[in-house]
């Protein structure tokens, strides 16, 4: 019996928060298929290398995101056979996470806000897929461990985590409810006895993350309500 030959690649979806935007790394084709689209850095994983490796290799070499502490986790496989046209190719694709995320130096790399590139640019492959599976992967995450701290400065303030939590996450929270419930979860927040006024107004107490891996309570999101 023949063995099928098939590519194994990996693709990236990065996401930070820039200019009060959810955003995520995408790489500008200028080649065929999809050339002028967008899609995910990536590429294909070598002959002596592992999945993690080859996450690594492509966040450095693809995404020019080189020592960048970067929370990196495998998100799913995706392997229907006409996703590529030019060869049966199995992709798996890793979540990456942090703040203030640089500019890449490569001319064909850049940050997007996720909304221009769900509703109004061009995908190659199924990138936009993969792109909204890892969005919405942040997202729940969110809900159930202390991912969003993976969002923010070091040293942040509760204002300046709910503003993560209202761009991943698409909507307002309310202020006094929130501040409740970050700080009434177990390990969660550790205060650092500092404050600051870059919020406005009135000296903000300044937090770093606790070793909490899951959050006590969770932090639901509101769910819209069925027709």
């Amino acid at each position: 019996m023949s063995v099928p030959r098939l590519a194994v690649s990996v693709d990236l979806v990065v996401l930070t928060v820039r200019e009060q935007r959810l955003s995520a790394l995408v790489w500008r084709r200028d080649r065929d298929p999809y050339d002028g689209a967008w899609s995910m850095p990536g590429g294909f994983i070598q002959l002596d290398e592992d999945l993690p490796a080859a996450a690594s290799r492509l966040m450095a070499e693809r995404a020019g995101l080189a020592d960048v502490r970067i929370h990196l986790e495998q998100l799913a496989t995706y392997g229907y056979p006409d996703r590529d046209p030019r060869q049966r190719v199995v992709s798996v694709a890793y979540l990456g996470l942090a703040p203030d995320l640089p500019a890449s130096s490569r001319a064909q790399v850049l940050w997007k806000p996720v909304d221009d590139l769900v509703h109004r640019d061009r995908a190659a492959f199924d990138h936009r897929r993969i792109l909204l599976d890892g969005v919405e992967r942040a997202r729940a995450k969110l809900e159930y461990t202390s991912l969003a701290a993976a969002f923010a400065p070091p040293e942040f303030t509760v204002a300046e985590l709910r503003r993560v939590y209202e761009i991943v996450w698409g909507t307002p929270l309310d202020p006094r409810n929130f501040h409740r419930k970050v700080t009434g979860a177990d390990r969660f927040l550790i205060p650092t006895g500092r404050t600051t006024t870059r919020d406005g107004g009135r000296p903000a107490q300044l937090y770093t993350r606790g070793d909490a891996e899951q959050l006590r309570p969770p932090m639901l999101r509101q769910r819209p309500c069925p027709d």
